[in-house]
């Protein structure tokens, strides 16, 4: 990374946010003294931009295909991706953090670590080692920052993470927040809700630097809030207002060339699961024949193995689902989480069920299914169409879904990370992919030959401007190659 250039983004982004804010007698605009902006603007930009859908990821986890070329996401040959979180994301969280010690506001700066701690952890799962304690450091006069390995990352943002926990309180006023609307109580659910998904992304490790993994995630489910309904979700609300909306909203490719996986909808399918309705259109010739709508006969995916030419034929067969128009007319459509309250009921499943904490597992896995049908049943617009005569326990019930604590531990960890997966269409980003990854369920379908990649490669840049860290980082991690398919410390 260059200083310079990271030093001008970061100059960049914070004059961009001036621009866009109105209240300008907040600026600090002394020539002779660093650019300075209220937190609270930082906060508003930061969160916006960290919790916008990612729709590669469904593409690797067999959710989506496509139809107009080859997809290197759906046919598993990605390459290098890039460190823009530090620019976009990691400088402007420092900038806020700095402004809020200069007001001595302890909120921002716990919301600032729970937002490093985030980026970190996402950087290190796609990459592996990164710069950590010597990133975004530019102004100290670090320009090529050493690169930390996975476990120094990992259990530095936990630890964080824990400070982030103790300096949250009630008394400082968080302003400009977008996804808490001020309040601290549910931040703090937030964030140790999100240690407890840095732990159980760790299971196949049994220590994390100082941390014993199992011991560290019973302490916090035992004496930590926790997220406990659908309105502690960390999630973003969209506004049908400029720069406010949907993601997806007005995306042609999604109006035009993107089609749902058959996997992802027979998942669906076998468990007569109403969700369906609200991910998928009815395929062509079913919406021809008149079906209702909750006629799961009237929807198809494409095989996300086969060639995007093979799979195009279906739409000529009018035999293939598109993505709900609402995912791209409706403005608003639903929230986007990063962690929300079923998610984390799954966590506690898998945790329970690995023996980590006491309690039944199945508990916790009949409130993560619960919990996704809450969300759906209210944001989606309608729902009625959707869910009239539904009955989420005769579901629970069913022989696909019903859980078992007494089962054995593959088919628990199985059903806990199917119905955990099948909450996430457009949801919590690359978490579906990871845990696929690190559990082996649900079993992607994979053609023969053609393995999961585990990481990404580094970014060219990278080379350029800090290439005796990389080397270094390369040697130690993967024998000196930067390849796709090296396994990272953390599946090892």
């Amino acid at each position: 990374m260059k200083g310079f250039s990271i030093l001008s983004a970061a100059f960049a982004g914070i004059l961009f946010l001036v621009s866009c804010e109105t209240d300008l007698d907040k600026i600090n605009e002394n020539p002779n003294d660093k650019p300075s902006v209220d937190p609270k603007v930082l906060l508003t930009y930061v969160s916006k931009n960290m919790f916008q859908v990612n729709g590669d990821n469904m593409y690797a986890s067999r959710m989506l295909i496509g139809t107009d070329g080859e997809n290197v996401y759906q046919y598993m040959k990605w390459n290098e991706q890039s460190f823009e979180d530090y620019t976009k994301g990691l400088l402007n969280i420092e900038k806020m953090m700095q402004e809020a010690g200069k007001v001595n506001n302890k909120n921002y700066a716990a919301i600032g670590k729970f937002y490093r701690a985030y980026y970190f952890f996402n950087l290190s799962l796609k990459f592996g080692s990164i710069p950590y304690t010597e990133a975004v450091k530019g102004e100290s006069g670090i320009t090529q920052p050493k690169y930390d390995s996975q476990e120094t990352v990992m259990s530095g943002i936990l630890s964080e993470l824990k400070d982030a926990n103790d300096l949250i309180n009630t008394n400082d006023k968080i302003e400009g927040d977008i996804i808490y609307n001020g309040d601290a109580t549910k931040w703090k659910k937030l964030i140790n809700s999100f240690r407890l998904k840095i732990l159980i992304t760790m299971s196949k490790k049994t220590t994390l630097g100082s941390y014993t993994i199992a011991t560290e995630f019973a302490s916090i489910a035992g004496n930590q809030t926790l997220m406990t309904s659908i309105s502690d979700n960390g999630e973003l609300k969209f506004a049908d207002a400029a720069d406010s909306r949907y993601t997806m909203f007005n995306s042609s490719g999604y109006g035009s060339s993107l089609y749902m996986a058959d996997y992802f909808i027979n998942l669906f399918k076998l468990r007569q699961d109403p969700r369906l309705f609200t991910f998928a259109a009815q395929t062509t010739s079913a919406k021809e024949a008149g079906k209702p709508i909750t006629d799961f006969t009237g929807y198809n995916g494409g095989n996300p193995n086969s060639s995007y030419s093979d799979n195009a034929s279906l739409i000529t067969a009018k035999n293939i689902s598109k993505v709900n128009d609402r995912f791209y007319k409706d403005a608003t459509n639903e929230p986007s989480s990063i962690l929300s309250y079923s998610e984390l009921e799954f966590i506690l499943a898998e945790a329970a069920s690995r023996g980590w904490i006491s309690g039944s597992s199945k508990t916790h896995y009949d409130n993560g299914v619960k919990a996704s049908f809450s969300f759906y049943q209210t944001y989606v617009k309608n729902p009625g169409q959707y869910f009239s005569g539904f009955d989420v326990n005769q579901y629970l019930a069913s022989p696909l879904v019903v859980y078992s604590d007494s089962d054995l531990p593959d088919k628990r960890l199985e059903k806990i990370m199917t119905q955990k997966y099948m909450t996430m269409f457009h949801q919590s980003q690359w978490t579906s992919y990871y845990d696929y990854l690190r559990t082996g369920f649900p079993a992607y379908p994979l053609k023969t030959g053609v393995s999961a990649p585990f990481r990404f490669r580094y970014p060219q840049t990278e080379y350029s401007y800090n290439s005796t860290n990389l080397k270094a980082a390369l040697a130690a991690q993967y024998g000196g190659n930067d390849n796709i398919n090296s396994k990272p410390w953390w599946l090892q």
